[in-house]
Parts: C-alpha cells; sequence; structure tokens
C-alpha cells in the first residue's frame, strides 16, 4: 500500500486492470460512488454543487452526482464544455444523468453545503484557463467545503505543484494508490485530508508498473527493524561515533537520538568535557584517534562541528573508514567552495540529511528544480549516497533513484536541535545493521512519530523521550 503511482502510472494502472478484464466503465462506477461515499458520511445533508469536466474525472463526478441524487440529496451539476463532446466512459455516465446540466456561467456557489471539483483531477498538464479558471477560483472563494476527485484541479499528480490557479479541497478522494504530488507540497495542502478508495484494481498490475516511489510509511521497514536479541548484548548493537564541536548541546542530542533507538553504545568526541544527563554517553577528546576502534561501526558528523579546517578533515577521515557514515550539517556546509571533494570521497553506506539551505550549497545546479523527488534522486545520483531532503514533505532518495516520501512530521518539528536528533535516530539504526535508505526512512518516519507523540510545545530535547512508546507500539 506504500507504492505512489506517478499520473503516467496510474493509467498504466487502469490499463492495466481493464485489460486484465475489469470494465473500465466498472471503475468509474465504483469511483463516482466512493466520491459520493465522502460526501453522505463527512458533510450534514444539504444542497452539493458538482463541478465536472471534459474527461474521465468528469465522467467520475456524473457518477458522484447520480449517486448521491438517488440517496436524495439536493444536487446540482455544471459541466465545463458541451455534453455532446463528451467522449467514452464519461459520456456513457454522462447518459445516466436525469438531472439538468448547468453551464458554468449558471454555476451558484452561494446556493450549495458542499462543492464537488470533478472538473481535470491529474489528467491537467497546463495552467487551467478561461471557464475553468473562472470556476477554480468561484470555488475557493466560496468558502464552501471543497471535495475533490483524485487530485484538486489544478495541480500537478508528479510533484503537487499548481499550475496557475488550483483547487483548495477540504478533503481529496484518490483512487488504488497515492501519487507524489498528494504528499509533496504545496499539494498536501491543497488536497486537505486525503482518503484512498478501492475501485477494483488488483495490486498485482504493481509487478508490471515497478513503481520507484512510496510513502514513507511502518509497512515499507518495519520487518528490518531492529530488536534486541535475548542472547544479545550492547556491543552487538553497534557502537556510534559522534564528533563533537563548538556547540556541545547539538552533538549531545544526536548522541541521545542513537542510543534512544536502540544503539548499544555512543561516544562523542569533542575537546571539552562532557556535562549533564544521559550518564550513558562515553567521551573521548581526539576524534581522528577514535577512529582507531573498528567497533565504533557508524559515525556521525556535524552537528555544531564549525565549519573550518579540522571538520573538513574529519569528514573525510570518517569516509576513508568505508564505515557506515550519517553527515549532517556543518559536515555538508564545510565542502559548500568543492563539493565534489565530498562526493569523491564516499565510499562506504552513507547518508547526506541537508535541509534546503544546505542542498543549495552542495547542488547549486539542482537546487533550482521545482519538482523536489526529482532534486532529491538528482542529488543522490551523484553524491553516490542516500539524501535526505529535509522539510514537512522530507524525500528520501537512493543513488539508484528509489525515493520514499515523508508525510507524518507535524509543524512543531521546526525547531532548534531537531534534525540533529533525527541525525541521531539514523546513525544509532545504521549501528545496529540497518541499510541506508530504510534506516533513513526508517528515523524520519519515528522523528515525526516521536514529535507527534510529544505535542505542543515540544523541543528537541523531548523526541529521544517521546520515542519510546512509539517504539513499543511498533514492537506489540
Amino acid at each position: 500500500m506504500s507504492a505512489l503511482l506517478t499520473v503516467a502510472e496510474m493509467a498504466e494502472a487502469d490499463r492495466l486492470a481493464v485489460a486484465s478484464g475489469v470494465p473500465s466503465l466498472t471503475l468509474m462506477e465504483h469511483a463516482g460512488a466512493a466520491v459520493a461515499d465522502a460526501v453522505r458520511l463527512n458533510y450534514a445533508f444539504g444542497p452539493v454543487l458538482v463541478l465536472c469536466g471534459p474527461g474521465n474525472n468528469g465522467g467520475d463526478g456524473f457518477v458522484a452526482a447520480r449517486l448521491l441524487d438517488r440517496a436524495g440529496w439536493p444536487v446540482r451539476l455544471v459541466l465545463l464544455g458541451e455534453r455532446a463532446s463528451l467522449k467514452g466512459d464519461a459520456a456513457a455516465m454522462a447518459q445516466q444523468w436525469r438531472g439538468l446540466v448547468l453551464t458554468p456561467e449558471q454555476a451558484d456557489f452561494s446556493a450549495c453545503d458542499v462543492i464537488v471539483d470533478a472538473l481535470y483531477g491529474a489528467g491537467l498538464s497546463r495552467a487551467p484557463e478561461g471557464k475553468a479558471a473562472q470556476l477554480i477560483a468561484a470555488a475557493n472563494a466560496s468558502g464552501k467545503p471543497i471535495v475533490a476527485v483524485d487530485l484538486p484541479s489544478g495541480l500537478h499528480g508528479d510533484d503537487g505543484r499548481p499550475l496557475g490557479l488550483a483547487i483548495r479541497a477540504d478533503r481529496t478522494i484518490t483512487f488504488f494508490r497515492l501519487k507524489p504530488g498528494h504528499l509533496l507540497l504545496p499539494g498536501r495542502v491543497h488536497c486537505g485530508a486525503i482518503a484512498l478508495a478501492d475501485i477494483g484494481i488488483s495490486a498485482g498490475v504493481l509487478d508490471s508498473i515497478k513503481p520507484r516511489q512510496a510513502r514513507n510509511e511502518p509497512g515499507l521497514w518495519q520487518a528490518l527493524l531492529p530488536r534486541p536479541r535475548l542472547d544479545g548484548h550492547k556491543f552487538a548493537r553497534g557502537h556510534v561515533l559522534v564528533r563533537g564541536g563548538r556547540q556541545a548541546g547539538a552533538a549531545r542530542l544526536a548522541a541521545r537520538g542513537a542510543l534512544r533507538i536502540g544503539a548499544g553504545l555512543c561516544t562523542i568526541a569533542s575537546v571539552d568535557p562532557l556535562h549533564g544527563p544521559p550518564d550513558a554517553l562515553m567521551h573521548t577528546d581526539d576524534f581522528i584517534v577514535a577512529l582507531n576502534d573498528p567497533r565504533r561501526n557508524a559515525l556521525l558528523l556535524g552537528p555544531g562541528n564549525g565549519t573550518d579546517a579540522e571538520t573538513r578533515a574529519a569528514v573525510l577521515a570518517a569516509l576513508k573508514t568505508k564505515r557506515a557514515c550519517v553527515l549532517d550539517a556543518d559536515a555538508l556546509s564545510v565542502f559548500a567552495d568543492d563539493p565534489a571533494a565530498l562526493f569523491a570521497a564516499i565510499q562506504g553506506p552513507a547518508v547526506l540529511t541537508p535541509h534546503d539551505g544546505e542542498f543549495a550549497r552542495l547542488f547549486p545546479d539542482i537546487a533550482a528544480e521545482t519538482n523536489k523527488l526529482a532534486r532529491a534522486r538528482q542529488a543522490a545520483s551523484r553524491a553516490k549516497a542516500v539524501l535526505v531532503l529535509k522539510g514537512a514533505d522530507t524525500v528520501i532518495a537512493s543513488p539508484d533513484g528509489f525515493a520514499v516520501i515523508n508525510d507524518n512530521a507535524p509543524p512543531d518539528l521546526a525547531t532548534a536541535g531537531a534534525g540533529d536528533v533525527l541525525a541521531g535516530f539514523c546513525a544509532g539504526l545504521m549501528a545496529q545493521g540497518m541499510k541506508p535508505l530504510m534506516a533513513a526512512s526508517a528515523a524520519v518516519w519515528l522523528h515525526g512519530a516521536a514529535a507527534s507523540e510529544s505535542g505542543p510545545g515540544l523541543i528537541a530535547d523531548d523526541l529521544p523521550e517521546a520515542l519510546r512508546p512509539v517504539l513499543r507500539r511498533l514492537r506489540q
């Protein structure tokens, strides 16, 4: 269920379903029924205005209108274009609608309680114009809740980018599998609450499509999540080495995250001694010397390190060991003048965790790419490392092109030090043997879940503690 389909891949899923014997009219009937159910179950009884476009999205709208009318709801239907111009399944469903078909000029948004947007869905590749743009603008300005069919009209399904004016929906009903545009910003804001409906397409079509992107959820990585063994010991759970720096708090947050997520040991290497809890942290004063112990199998550099020659040398020394490395913050920015030197040094398993500013320093030519999914993929390929492009819609991309989109992070996570904890989560999982892509994906999701567990008012220090009940639920 975590697979995400591009617009083209969803079209192929429809084609394969029909080729396997599922009538296309059945798929449309099920889609329209799901929309009608969403209206009936989520809104008080009242007049509904259904906006239908000239394609199959409009056909879904005709079905929803018919089923709502049959259930006794007052329905008015507006068609963009001429009824006689409809083709295929949309024309067949329009023939079954016995009510009036209004023109866009006759749309009365003040006389409805709920609007159904069945104008375009994902079937649009350019900005809405003319009457379509006018309907979208009027629907948004009405203040009425809007239920979007498949995807709010005006959004690009592959990247969530408004092509021009775009519907801002209260909820979106989509079918079979979500698209990247449902999760990437600003698409996710336009979609509102998202519901996924089964319309009769077999999951077996995914074997032929082989999608290269997924939604980040436990089903993707939970079977790989490390669990302590009854016959195990702390050394078997890995040893994380964190390089400290001028801002000791950042390294401590990262180290606490690594311990809480299950690493057996964690050492901070810094010139200054540690102060304050947790007492489980160990300390050494020389990172380069600490690298000589091969039992320190996961290395984390960057939080609070500073962008000086010593940080640069430490990163290169860490990468030379070919052990699992997580590079965050200053460990990335210190290579802003020569990103190629960093990428050339990556020989072992590595995860880079930039926010947008750090990303632009390392990948200035890619940063202008508007599709965040494409941006992360290109960067991961160039760096030969898993790349975590952070944000409310964090994208985790592998050098081979597979990518994961995360959507469980609450806005409370925008707080100092939260990224340091995330880096620690990732290093802690890699120390326990998880491969970079799955370790990063699990760390990002657990980070968001811990933030939700903490609730309003959270600070970064809360995240390692809030992780405990999240892990407990996953184990159960």
